[in-house]
């Protein structure tokens, strides 16, 4: 495959970017996003230019680093992630656009990475459980009912690579923020703290400079582990009741 690719460069954070046009040809449809992109950065460095700066870790699909915005769609046009995205979906001659995540409270490092960190704090604002020091208990002291496990399970599965935010047209990490409180919150052990929890996590989250949800489902759609819409729907409860009790 020969494809012609627009990537955004920008050198630092405070630096104007611009797209830069490549051509790269040599492409097997086998290839992942990100080993697309490995060929491209040998051609640069080949040539005695600067390779093209990316997030990645795993490549499994596991670690949530590869944030890629690509022709438009946070991780591309099949609901996966980067590293997941194989050549196929694309047809020889294409024209890809290449981007890092859009949003505020994401400020670009160089070129396509951009600073996550807002996610760590809205994590360490409130992801813990109180635990009795001294000898770990007993693996089955606390009884899990089933739904409340299974519901801890699909929420947990959000490995936080912002596809939600960068889909969202305000830029909002309700979805993120959600299954992060859901996934301690619907669990005896994270009961005792949920309402200071969900207060706290949202805080947080406004603090970073996300954006207002407004329940477009453009958060849903892009993300690559099927978090579902109604996370939010329940945080929302949650925070209610909490605010309330507040008062």
């Amino acid at each position: 495959m020969k494809l012609t690719l627009r990537v955004w460069r920008q050198k630092n954070a405070d630096a104007a970017g611009t797209m830069s046009t490549y051509e790269v040809d040599g492409i097997s449809s086998d290839m992942s996003f990100l080993e697309m992109l490995d060929t491209l950065n040998e051609e640069l460095i080949l040539g005695g230019d600067d390779p093209v700066a990316f997030d990645h870790d795993c490549r499994e699909g596991i670690c949530g680093a590869c944030s890629l915005v690509i022709n438009g769609d946070a991780h591309g046009p099949e609901r996966t992630t980067t590293c997941q995205l194989h050549m196929r979906s694309f047809a020889d001659g294409d024209t890809i656009d290449i981007e890092p995540w859009r949003a505020a409270a994401f400020p670009v490092v160089k070129d396509l990475v951009v600073d996550r960190s807002a996610f760590d704090r809205i994590i360490e604002s409130g992801g813990y459980i109180t635990a009795p020091t001294g000898a770990a208990p007993e693996a089955h002291a606390t009884a899990v009912p089933k739904p409340a496990a299974d519901a801890a399970f699909e929420h947990a599965e959000c490995i936080g690579c912002g596809a939600c935010v960068a889909a969202c047209p305000n830029g909002s990490a309700m979805l993120f923020t959600s299954a992060k409180v859901n996934h301690l919150n619907v669990l005896p052990q994270g009961s005792p703290e949920r309402e200071s929890r969900v207060l706290d996590m949202v805080g947080r989250m406004d603090d970073e400079g996300f954006g207002g949800c407004t329940l477009t489902g453009e958060c849903a759609t892009a993300c690559p582990k099927g978090i579902p819409l109604f996370s939010i729907t329940k945080m929302n409860r949650e925070f209610v009741r909490a605010a309330r009790k507040g008062k």
